[in-house]
């Protein structure tokens, strides 16, 4: 992030005026859902300071513009009506009212919901994000605000009952994710060769493939592992994790963006320091 000093400059006037009992942040308009407009009970619905001392610009005015892949669940599905529900759209509206704009959701294939960052499309993109090298190189990341565990699904009668014995398998990915690019990987690199790893749109659609018998292991992360187990009988998830990793707000590295990247991690930092990211966590991902 950058103009750190100027941001310093900034707060410095608005703690003023807010000594004078002066406000000019108007309220958001959070989305509709349920789980996007009752945020948990520790969550604090004060707009952020950053939002009222950064002179940030977004794609559309007055809007947060969010871009995710909803076929990730906890993280982001749909309900029966159609609506984005889960971890990350609460998450995304406590932003949003923290930075006094009406969150926007953009329901697009992982990939596209990536691109529309680098393209200036939307303002940030969360669908399970895992910050690496090369993701780094075209977006810039907030702090992490959850750690995933990419695991193995596997039908219950598999004699498939470790890593070692996914090689010379056809293995399932969702196309662009991290399980997908270490999948495919070679195996001096610890993969298992892209002739051997099929890409689907997303999650749902790979576990299909795997009941249909047309790959032989599914690699995913653990929470829409459980969820697509739980949902289909005679699957299970290999005990031993395969990689685990980090999941952040992607953000654009136009320096256009800096101030409202900012005023994003900031707002979103509030949220863990006071224990609402975690709170929202626990609500959807529960211990074993």
């Amino acid at each position: 992030m950058k103009k750190f000093l100027a941001l310093l400059l900034a707060l410095v006037m608005v703690f003023a005026l807010a000594a004078c009992g002066e406000s000019t942040t108007e309220p958001s308009t959070a989305p509709t859902t349920e789980a996007t407009t009752e945020p948990s009970a520790e969550a604090s619905t004060e707009p952020s300071d950053n939002a009222e001392a950064a002179d940030f610009t977004t794609v559309e005015e007055g809007k947060l513009i969010m871009s995710t892949n909803a076929a990730f669940p906890p993280y982001e599905t749909t309900d029966d009506t159609g609506a984005v529900i889960g971890i990350d759209p609460e998450i995304a509206a406590l932003i949003a009212e923290k930075l006094g704009l009406e969150l926007v959701i953009d329901d697009v294939d992982f990939d596209s919901a990536l691109l529309a960052v680098q393209q200036g499309k939307a303002d940030m993109v969360m669908a399970g994000v895992t910050v690496n090298e090369d993701r780094l190189a075209v977006m810039d990341f907030t702090t992490s605000y959850a750690t995933g565990v990419q695991v193995v699904i596997v039908p219950e009668d598999s004699d498939i009952t470790d890593m070692d014995g996914l090689e010379g398998k056809l293995i399932g990915c969702q196309r662009g994710t991290t399980g997908y690019i270490y999948a495919s990987d070679t195996p001096e690199n610890g993969g298992y060769g892209e002739e051997n790893v099929v890409a689907y749109d997303n999650g749902i659609t790979a576990v299909e493939a795997l009941k249909n018998g047309q790959v032989d292991a599914v690699i995913i992360d653990n929470g829409p592992a459980k969820e697509f187990v739980e949902a289909n009988p005679g699957l299970k998830i290999l005990e031993t994790p395969w990689v685990e990793e980090e999941y952040a707000i992607g953000l654009s590295k136009a320096d256009s963006a800096d101030a409202l990247n900012e005023a994003i991690n900031n707002a979103l930092q509030e949220l863990i320091d006071d224990g609402t990211v975690q709170s929202i966590l626990d609500k959807y991902i529960t211990a074993e």
